[in-house]
């Protein structure tokens, strides 16, 4: 059309226009993604949150037709991982899946993290909820919560329990038990939540709250004992085992969650676009049922819905530590 408008200018305009065109159309040959994206998960592989993030990334990643690649970089209760990801291009190529326990617990249990919950993330989508379960080594004489209880009352500070590291949702959950039941154990942190459940299966530490997706094998195997479960219902896989609450701990429930998050700046079209393909990931039901089996609970939000889960999450947990007294480290 340019070569036919009737001006002296007509030969300029349509070099320009056909100049213009290689590099539009290297635009719309190149959408977004158009190369492969990093997804930064601030826990070790095999941890609950790990679980989750690996089912929806692989179906997202299928969906997109472009590789999300895991990268694993657990230490500090998720701290190393956090800034990492909040010091990440804001590009829309690096991905944020995180657990709860790294954006609302840790900050009220660390003197100083480099990055801020509410600021430094642009929420993307809540993925699943994590069932919670109080186990313990067989070799420890305590078959119930009121055992244990028990066990410990007899022993102030003497019973170990392991976790994934200071201020972690292993460590929180069993302050939280310690608390209500009017006990104290000793805290033996690890550098993540994998390796603190392969102890407590293997007898080097004899008990500790988890993620059921880690131990639920190891549970139905009986190489390990499952006393109670952390939320307000029992859970399928292991229906012969109540609640915290069932065992004379009313009113007590933990249960955490794990969502996506993308550096601060990053651009509104790409976050809505990843919302859309979390949304449709979650809506597969080969995901959810591979969820499920893992003792996980599939949930899926919007940004703004996770955004206000963050927020409410963070104000509630700084209050739980508080009233605790587990003071920063």
């Amino acid at each position: 059309m340019s070569s036919l408008i009737p001006t002296r200018f007509g030969g300029a305009l349509l070099a320009t226009t056909l100049a213009a065109l290689p590099l539009t159309a290297t635009v719309q040959a190149q959408p977004y993604p158009s190369r492969p994206i990093t997804m930064i998960v601030p826990v070790q592989a095999g941890s609950g949150a790990d679980a989750i993030l690996r089912i929806v990334a692989q179906r997202m990643s299928e969906n997109m037709k472009q590789p999300i690649v895991l990268e694993n970089v657990p230490g500090a209760a998720g701290v190393i991982g956090a800034e990492r990801a909040a010091r990440a291009p804001a590009d829309g190529y690096t991905i944020f899946g995180s657990n709860d326990g790294t954006l609302n617990m840790t900050p009220h249990l660390r003197k100083k993290v480099n990055y801020d919950t509410l600021e430094s993330f642009e929420p993307v989508s809540l993925l699943a909820n994590i069932t919670w379960v109080l186990i313990a080594n067989p070799s420890l004489p305590a078959k119930t919560v009121k055992d244990l209880i028990a066990l410990a009352k007899a022993n102030p500070g003497k019973i170990d329990y392991a976790s994934g590291g200071v201020g972690s949702p292993q460590h929180i959950a069993m302050e939280l038990f310690a608390l209500q039941a009017g006990v104290k154990m000793n805290h033996v942190p690890y550098k993540g939540a994998t390796q603190a459940a392969s102890d407590v299966v293997s007898g080097h530490v004899p008990t500790m709250f988890t993620a059921l997706s880690i131990v639920l094998s190891q549970i139905q195997a009986g190489k390990v004992r499952a006393l109670a479960v952390g939320g307000s219902k029992r859970f399928p896989q292991i229906p012969n085992v109540p609640t915290a609450s069932e065992s004379g701990l009313p009113g007590f429930e933990f249960v955490t969650w794990a969502g996506l998050y993308m550096p601060r700046g990053t651009p509104k079209a790409v976050i809505d676009r990843l919302a859309a393909e979390a949304a449709k990931a979650m809506a597969d039901a080969d995901v959810r049922e591979k969820l499920t089996a893992l003792g996980l609970e599939p949930v899926g939000s919007t940004p703004e819905e996770l955004r206000k889960i963050t927020r409410q999450g963070f104000e509630r947990m700084g209050k739980t530590i508080r009233a605790a007294g587990i003071q920063p480290e």
